[in-house]
C-alpha cells in the first residue's frame, strides 16, 4: 500500500492547525460579579410564577381624592394567596413599615411610621380596637 504525499501534507496540516489552537487556549475564567444589579424594579416569584416579593419606585402622582403623593419606593413581600402583608415604604418626606393582617381580615394591621420630626406606631386589630403610641 503506498501513501500518497498529499495526504501525508494534508495530515501535518491538520495536526499543525490542532497545535496551533491548543497552544492558544487559555482556562476560561468568569468575569468577576458585577458590583451593582441595576433595574427599574425587581420580583421574586414563586413555583407557580406569582409574585411573592417586589421592589418598586412608584411615581409622584394624585390618589383618587385628589391628594398629592411623593415618589416612593417600595418594598412589597406577599402571601401565597396575593395579599401584600409587608410594606416597607421611602420617601423624602416620610419611611414606614406596615404589617397586614391575614387573607379575610380588612382591619388588623400595624403601621409605625417615621414623617419629618415626629414618629408614631399605629396597631388596630379586627374588632376596632386602636392604639397609637407617640413619643
Amino acid at each position: 500500500m503506498k501513501i500518497q504525499p498529499s495526504l501525508v501534507v494534508l495530515t501535518l496540516v491538520n495536526l499543525g492547525v490542532l497545535a496551533f489552537s491548543l497552544a492558544g487556549l487559555r482556562p476560561v475564567n468568569a468575569q468577576g460579579a458585577p458590583a451593582v444589579l441595576r433595574g427599574r424594579g425587581l420580583e421574586i416569584v414563586d413555583d407557580q410564577g406569582r409574585v411573592r416579593a417586589s421592589i418598586s419606585v412608584m411615581p409622584a402622582g394624585k390618589s383618587a381624592a385628589g391628594d398629592a403623593y411623593p415618589e416612593t419606593v417600595l418594598l412589597r413581600l406577599i402571601t401565597e394567596r396575593g395579599r401584600p402583608s409587608v410594606k416597607i415604604s421611602a420617601t423624602e418626606a416620610a419611611s414606614g413599615l406596615s404589617f397586614a393582617g391575614p387573607t379575610g381580615t380588612k382591619d388588623t394591621y400595624l403601621i409605625l411610621e417615621a414623617k419629618g420630626n415626629t414618629s408614631s406606631l399605629r396597631l388596630r386589630n379586627e374588632d376596632g380596637r386602636e392604639q397609637i403610641v407617640k413619643p
